[in-house]
């Protein structure tokens, strides 16, 4: 059997069939059913294909099945170590079942978001997994009714109209604040926006209502808002707090997430504040860096992976069980106690 000239077109399937002396029935078989085919025709078909350079056109098959061998993750934010943890996730799940995971960063624009679904859209993805920009967003609805699988991660919606996964942000709020509280702090600061963040809502109602379940003065929990959820906007933060007169500072900052919480942590240190001893720190998701910190960071942990790997499944069930049904999976958040707030 001669091999094919490397120069020249790629080899098709009819070329295969010819070079084995086979139908192409049969080279289709070797491709898709391999165990319809004897063990001998098999290996002529396959040395067949190595002398000629065979590559499969997998996205013709795809396209004559409907649907492709690919997840997607739509991330909200790919600078965030969270998101990309929750991509780990997702991967870890999506390999077992030999899929592939495409990832897409929206960079929080509701544009490019719209842009990567309707490109996933015509790529066929098996089911897209989405940290939205706006988790009432009609594209969503769109795409989903148009028959792609469509799973929130770390957002809900009221209607119920999708599969989600996310943790308890409230209750993640309450234990942070209530950490504080039992550190004796009586000035507390909430770092963290735009409050159009449904998490961050949350989490600030949860530190408000830890803050009243205290019987503490209203005036000592402090709403210190941001523009976004970065190390930048933790340092200007930490800028604000700094110029205040010490009567009136907050002890403590319960910051929406860890990166502006180690923004905090690097102006606080910056300006003299000493941690915990004069500005005590929580942050939230728990990312690797959390613990890495010159002052490690007290902060409420997030099953990262977790809610990754359980999004996978639920979007691979919608996808292939014709009995699913919609499930609003929410993780219960835990507090991790470090230096930041421990001396």
């Amino acid at each position: 059997m001669a091999g094919r000239d490397p120069g020249s077109r790629n080899a098709s399937v009819k070329d295969v069939a010819a070079a084995a002396g086979v139908s192409l029935g049969t080279v289709s078989n070797v491709l898709n059913r391999p165990d319809r085919v004897s063990p001998d025709t098999r290996e002529r078909v396959l040395r067949a294909m190595a002398e000629l350079g065979f590559v499969r056109n997998e996205s013709a098959r795809q396209l004559r099945a409907g649907s492709s061998r690919t997840l997607a993750y739509v991330m909200l934010d790919a600078s965030n170590p969270f998101f990309i943890d929750i991509a780990q996730g997702i991967d870890t799940a999506a390999e077992a079942v030999g899929l592939s995971l495409v990832l897409c960063n929206s960079r929080s624009l509701a544009e490019r978001e719209q842009s990567h679904l309707a490109l996933l859209e015509q790529q066929r993805v098996q089911g897209i997994l989405i940290t939205p920009v706006d988790p009432d967003a009609a594209s969503l609805d769109d795409v989903a009714r148009r028959g792609t699988p469509v799973v929130l991660v770390d957002r809900t919606r009221a209607d119920q109209k999708f599969c989600s996964v996310a943790v308890d942000d409230v209750l993640g709020g309450q234990r942070a604040v209530e950490h504080l509280i039992d550190r004796g702090h009586t000035r507390v600061a909430f770092v963290g926006g735009p409050t159009t963040l449904g998490p961050v809502r949350d989490r600030w109602r949860g530190a408000q209502d830890a803050w009243a379940a205290a019987g503490l003065p209203a005036e000592g929990l402090v709403e210190v808002t941001t523009t976004g959820l970065t190390v930048a906007e933790g340092r200007e933060a930490g800028q604000r707090l700094a110029g205040m007169p010490a009567p009136r500072r907050p002890t403590a900052a319960f910051c929406a997430n860890d990166l502006t919480a180690l923004g905090l942590l690097q102006q606080a240190t910056s300006s003299g504040l000493r941690v915990p001893e004069e500005l005590a720190l929580v942050g939230y998701d728990d990312i690797d860096f959390a613990g890495a910190a010159a002052v490690p960071l007290t902060s409420v942990r997030q099953p990262r992976q977790e809610l990754g790997c359980t999004a996978a499944e639920l979007v691979l069930d919608e996808a292939t069980n014709p009995e699913h049904t919609h499930r609003q999976v929410l993780f219960t958040p835990e507090l991790v106690a470090r230096a930041s707030t421990l001396g």
